[in-house]
């Protein structure tokens, strides 16, 4: 999201690490003494309810699954670049490695797989970031992996009366022009035959031209390709299997040291820095237009300042003067709320100190946790940028923009850093899926239904659920293709925020909380939670709806259903509440006063 929302997208890390902060103070440690082995456990562990065991191995089964989404989405993403597969077989492919690995490994050894793995990409990311600061900037970018840039084309045209282009150039002929609600402005033209998409705006001296576009096109009836399988969707005017997704991202004007250049190599950190805030960098925004029967995406430039690039506002509104609205700024601080208490509480990360053998040892491993995850998301905010002005960018897919930065600088260091990406994948996924299937076999299976399962017993229905999972997150890695990864993240965050995080927070802080209480509010933040996201905006435009027909205005809701589940835990834990005998006890030893019994008449 970095390359392309630039400061926005960096957000994301930083509420992700402000989550691991509430890790280390209020869960490592309290969660590593209960001295439990899965979620459920923990919740239950002083109450044996079969309410909690069934809504906290629930819980764990609803955020494992949101979570898996954004996931093999990336893991396809990945896939196709790497091996040239297409993207539902690189998500199979992905879905059937983990199955293997759940089924044959435990959560220990992924654990130490994900410690080396997260060392590895660390010390790979500095790299790329070392070799983006000493290939510095261009205004035409120079791939070193001998891949040209695509320069794209600006038009001269004049205005009708009407408003209507004419062109200059007599080797284009007008073909169509398109104007949708919001005042833009796309022309099709035809040049020997090829048709292709442009966008009318104007160039610094404020005169008419036409800018090229990069377009998709939804075809109402398939064509077939050159092999001839049918093709419903064309990338300008061609199946992807002719051609391949044109990289973007550029700047239109290059500032370095107060004077405009064509390049500035071998620069420091703070340069790079430096000089984006004082450049024009041309992003790109997309449109769907009509053109006769099939749906065409058009991707226009844009170009925006390196001073907006480098503060919040292109993707989330939160600047009044800039029209950011009371509702804007509510969605964005949403977003942030479930980033921030979500971390704490997803089931493959609370499962991982199950691994450690003392409490002490939880508290320092997350402390090492923050101190490369802070160092980690510091790199990416270069490699971000980095990829936003080399030309890198794929329209089609915001999800690969890291990689495909390596990319340019040479095939060797992208194959390292997509391979580092893909093991990536593959621990969390692991992780994951054992939460997910310890949660069935172990809490629903062997506590809650009793079927008191041997050890063997567990192991295999454990395998079972792995399968099972894991093909439920294939399919939904295929259905979310082209959705952005770090999107879909935040809604896992939500779930797990809302669901899972005031259970564990009451629990070890609140000695009113009952029994009731924490089954309740689960369910209800759980409920909450994954029923505003099904209404929200953005879903209603994935069912091919309105945006403006969606109920609510937000698309994350975490700050509506994480309250909801607070309040009703505190609630229902009134409403409960009875002193236990030993609580009694306690007090009337305190206050040297004869005990009586729980029950006797006062």
């Amino acid at each position: 999201m970095i390359a392309t929302f630039g400061y926005d997208g960096f957000l994301y890390s930083i509420g992700y690490l402000a989550g691991w902060i509430v890790a280390l103070f209020v869960v490592a440690e309290p969660m590593k003494r209960l001295g439990k082995f899965t979620f459920t456990d923990a919740l239950d562990a002083k109450f044996n309810s079969k309410g909690i065991q069934f809504a906290a191995a629930l819980s764990t089964l609803v955020v494992s699954v949101c979570y898996l989404i954004p996931q093999m989405v990336g893991a396809g993403v990945l896939v196709t670049p790497l091996l040239g597969l297409p993207h539902w077989l690189g998500v199979m492919m992905v879905g059937a490695i983990v199955i293997v690995i759940v089924a044959t490994a435990g959560m220990a050894s992924t654990t130490y797989v994900q410690f080396l793995k997260g060392g590895l990409l660390i010390v790979f990311s500095i790299t790329l970031v070392i070799v983006t600061l000493y290939h510095g900037l261009a205004t035409k970018p120079n791939h070193t992996g001998g891949e040209a840039y695509h320069e794209f084309k600006t038009l001269p045209v004049t205005l009708t009366a009407d408003g209507a282009p004419q062109l200059q150039d007599s080797s284009y002929t007008l073909a169509s022009i398109t104007t949708p609600a919001d005042g833009l402005t796309f022309v099709k033209l035809n040049n020997e035959g090829k048709d292709s998409w442009w966008h009318l705006t104007a160039d610094d001296q404020g005169n008419p031209v036409l800018a090229e576009a990069y377009w998709k096109t939804e075809l109402a009836e398939p064509v077939t390709d050159a092999d001839g399988t049918p093709v419903s969707v064309l990338y300008n005017g061609v199946p992807i299997t002719e051609t391949k997704p044109l990289q973007a991202g550029h700047l239109k004007q290059l500032v370095y040291q107060g004077k405009p250049v064509d390049e500035a190599p071998n620069l420091g950190a703070l340069q790079f820095i430096e000089a984006i805030k004082e450049s024009t960098i041309v992003r790109f925004f997309s449109k769907k237009v009509a053109d006769g029967d099939d749906t065409v995406t058009v991707f226009y430039q844009q170009p925006t300042s390196g001073r907006d690039i480098l503060r919040p506002g292109l993707r989330f509104k939160v600047d009044a003067a800039k029209g950011a609205t009371g509702m804007d700024k509510l969605n964005f601080a949403s977003l942030m709320l479930a980033l921030f208490l979500g971390t704490a509480a997803l089931p493959h990360i609370l499962i991982r100190y199950y691994t450690v053998p003392t409490p002490s040892a939880a508290r320092k491993s997350t402390i090492v946790a923050i101190a490369a995850i802070g160092l980690f998301y510091l790199l990416t905010l270069f490699m971000g940028l980095g990829a936003m002005v080399n030309g890198v960018v794929d329209l089609t897919d915001n999800n690969m923009s890291a990689p495909l930065l390596a990319k340019s600088f040479g095939v060797t260091l992208f194959a390292i850093i997509s391979a580092l990406a893909f093991a990536t994948v593959l621990g969390t996924v692991s992780g994951l899926i054992v939460a997910a299937s310890g949660a069935v076999a172990h809490d629903l299976m062997d506590r809650f239904m009793n079927l008191e399962l041997t050890d063997k017993g567990k192991v295999f229905a454990g395998k079972i659920t792995a399968i099972v999972v894991g093909c439920v997150a294939i399919v939904l890695g295929i259905k979310f293709k082209g959705m952005n990864v770090s999107y879909l993240v935040g809604w896992a965050f939500a779930v797990a925020a809302s669901a899972n995080l005031p259970a564990i927070v009451m629990l070890l802080f609140w000695k009113k909380t009952t029994k009731q209480s924490i089954c309740w509010s689960i369910i209800v933040g759980m409920i909450a939670a994954v029923g505003l996201i099904l209404i929200s905006p953005d879903m209603f435009e994935r069912y091919g709806w309105a945006r403006s027909a969606a109920p609510i205005p937000l698309n994350n809701p975490g700050i509506i259903s994480t309250p909801m589940s607070f309040v009703t835990l505190v609630v229902v834990s009134l409403l409960t509440y009875r002193k236990t005998e030993a609580d009694v006890e306690m007090i009337t030893h305190v206050a040297n006063v004869p005990l009586r019994k729980a029950g006797d008449a006062s």
